[in-house]
Parts: C-alpha cells; sequence; structure tokens
C-alpha cells in the first residue's frame, strides 16, 4: 500500500518503512495484585501484574504480533514505579516516552496506580479493586508531549487510546483529544476504545457524561471500539448495546452511528454473554464499507481470567486491518486472541501468532508435540 492509498476498509495506513512505530498507546500502567484462587480480604499471597486497557493493546501486539509499539504514560519514580517499568521492558513495548515523576515520599503529590483483583468462579463474579487516585498519568496536561514530533518526526502509523485514560480527569480527557488531532494532522489511523468503568465515573457525571466524552472525540476516530450505547445519550443505560448475535439490529445500530459520524470507517463491538464466571459465550461483530462481519463463535468458552479479553480483541483486530488481510480475518483474529488470553493469568497475552492463526482455523486443544 502506497502513502495515503486506502485499504480495504477505507483506512489509508502509513506504509511500514516510513514510521518508526507501528502504534502509539496513550494510557495508564497500573500494577495489578492478584490472590490466585483465594479472596482479596483472606489471601495472604499476591502475584503481580502490569495492567492497563490502552497499554494491554500496545502489548499484544508487540508480543503476539511482532508490531512495533510505544506507549506515551508517567509513573511516580519509586519502587514500585521501576517494577512496572521492568514489567513492562518485559512485554516489550518501547518506553521511550514514559514520564518520570518525583515521588514525595508518601505519595501526597502522585503515586503509581494499583489494583486488587479476584477472578471469580462458577456463580462467584470477578470481582476488582481500584486504588489509583493522584497518578502522575492522571495529572497530564495539554501541552507537555510534542505530538506532532513523535506522529511526523519519529512516524507512527496507527494511535490507540480510550475511556479509560479519559475518564481519570478533566485534564486526560483533553491531552486525548490533543493527540487525536496531532494523529489526525500526520496522516495517522486513530483507534478509541469506549470501555466504560462506572467507578471512574462515580463523582464526575456518570454514564452519561462518558457518553458526552465520547461523542466529543468520535469526530477524530477511524476505528471505534464499542456500541451506540457509548455514544447515544438517550440510550445510556449500563446495559445498553446490542442483542447477542443479532445481525441485522447491530447493522441498523452501525448505520445510525455512521449516519452521524462519517468519519469512522469501522465499528467493532465484543459479544460476551456469561454463563458462569468461568464460562462465557464469546464472539464480535464488526462494520466497515457499509457490511456487517460477523466473527467465529466460542460457545461455552472455559475462562481463566477474563480481564485482558478486550484488549487482546482490539489488538489482533488492529494487526488484521494494519496488515491489510481485510476485515473478516482482522475479526476472527481479534476473537481468536481473545478467547487465548482469557485461558491465562494477567491481564496481558501469552499468546503466539501461530496459536491464534491456529484457532482461527478450528484448531483443538489437543497436546500439540
Amino acid at each position: 500500500m502506497t502513502a495515503g492509498e486506502a485499504g480495504p476498509v477505507g483506512l489509508a495506513i502509513r506504509p511500514k518503512q516510513e514510521c518508526r512505530w507501528d502504534l502509539l498507546s496513550l494510557g495508564e500502567v497500573m500494577l495489578r495484585f492478584d490472590p490466585g484462587e483465594e479472596r482479596i480480604s483472606v489471601t495472604r499471597n499476591f502475584r503481580v501484574w502490569e495492567g492497563g486497557g490502552e497499554y494491554n493493546v500496545a502489548r499484544g501486539l508487540r508480543r503476539c504480533f511482532g508490531e512495533r509499539t510505544t506507549l506515551v504514560t508517567a509513573l511516580a519514580d519509586n519502587p514500585v514505579g521501576r517494577l512496572l517499568e521492568d514489567l513492562m521492558l518485559q512485554g516489550g513495548v518501547d518506553l521511550s516516552h514514559l514520564r518520570w515523576v518525583e515521588y514525595d515520599g508518601i505519595g501526597r503529590e502522585a503515586r503509581n496506580g494499583i489494583y486488587f483483583l479476584e477472578r471469580g468462579f462458577g456463580n462467584r463474579g470477578a470481582m476488582g479493586m481500584m486504588d489509583r487516585g493522584h497518578t502522575p498519568v492522571s495529572q497530564m496536561k495539554p501541552g507537555q508531549v510534542d505530538w506532532d514530533a513523535i506522529f511526523g518526526g519519529e512516524g507512527v502509523r496507527w494511535f490507540h487510546t480510550g475511556g479509560v485514560f479519559c475518564a481519570l480527569s478533566a485534564s486526560t480527557a483533553e491531552v486525548a483529544g490533543e493527540a487525536m488531532q496531532a494523529a489526525k494532522r500526520n496522516g495517522v489511523v486513530v483507534s478509541y476504545d469506549c470501555n466504560y468503568r462506572p467507578s471512574l465515573w462515580k463523582s464526575s457525571g456518570g454514564r452519561q457524561a462518558a457518553c458526552n466524552l465520547n461523542r466529543e472525540l468520535a469526530e477524530y476516530v477511524d476505528v471505534l471500539f464499542g456500541h451506540e450505547g457509548d455514544l447515544a445519550a438517550s440510550l445510556c443505560e449500563a446495559t445498553q448495546g446490542p442483542p447477542w448475535h443479532d445481525r441485522n439490529s447491530y447493522d441498523a445500530m452501525a448505520r445510525r452511528v455512521l449516519a452521524e459520524f462519517a468519519n469512522i470507517k469501522v465499528i467493532a463491538t465484543t459479544m460476551r454473554r456469561s454463563k458462569t464466571a468461568n464460562r462465557n459465550d464469546w464472539a464480535a461483530f464488526g462494520y466497515a464499507n457499509g457490511q456487517v462481519f460477523e466473527s467465529v463463535a466460542f460457545d461455552d468458552l472455559e475462562i481463566f481470567d477474563r480481564v485482558g479479553g478486550g484488549d487482546s480483541f482490539a489488538s489482533g483486530l488492529i494487526y488484521g486491518l494494519m496488515e491489510a488481510k481485510g476485515m473478516q480475518w482482522a475479526l476472527d483474529c481479534g476473537v481468536a486472541h481473545g478467547a487465548l488470553t482469557m485461558t491465562t493469568p494477567g491481564d496481558s497475552s501469552m499468546a503466539t501468532l501461530a496459536e491464534v492463526e491456529r484457532l482461527m482455523q478450528g484448531g483443538s486443544a489437543a497436546v500439540q508435540r
């Protein structure tokens, strides 16, 4: 594909040889405390992982798909921050755009975010508890990052951020908007995950405010991860979304979104039906070029750790679109990658491209020798 030429779904993606980075993510990274099979309130041991919605996408693209990814984020410079750095270095994401903030010794000015997550089992659902106030990344302000130097000077093919980062503070939403506009100036594809976290919006307007913000940013978006309920203020109930495997409903929803936001080229939405904490139906719909695409479906998918499944779906779909493999391939890749990620602990993918492609082709769980 030559510079400026639109690909199979109408995305004009910059050639690889012109860019240092295939993808840049903007978001928060936290330290996750995992009690394993026990509960947070009674365990005496935790295993730790790094995690964050936007970071997980960059890590998945690097580790599973071999793409060159970098991250804009900020951490307090203390041992917890350095542990997060070490974990991210193992994940392979470039950290040259990581901002270090001085630590005051007690965390009054800035502290690194942590969270605790029980995986759940059977009829006991997963449960997360966040401790992420006053983090350095939540205090980012417009003007602190030279976006044109990164997008134009270094060269970036794809920019990804989402609703989790935007919900951290009023200023992070402004930073996201600033970055999106710079990306568009420099011919970079923009994807946005509407991820809604009630805990982040509880004191700042709830789902209605999240919808309003998503609408403000939607005009800069090429690839939207979400559905109409993330954009339409009148449809902001927490359960709003397309019915399970209803192709006609999804088609109507996508057409309504694109009638208002004609700049959006692709919409992608995961479809999850939880039967128990560790047994879900899992699939996805996509919309591009005036057509609905339906992924391969995994019925009764066994879940070990559901966190990160949606981020891995996003990274698989982005990989397929970035490499011009077509919407159907990209959608199936995202769903297969998400399914594999949910078979291992932690937020991040431990899958290989060969494993993803094998699952896309209907491979079984038999021992590989």
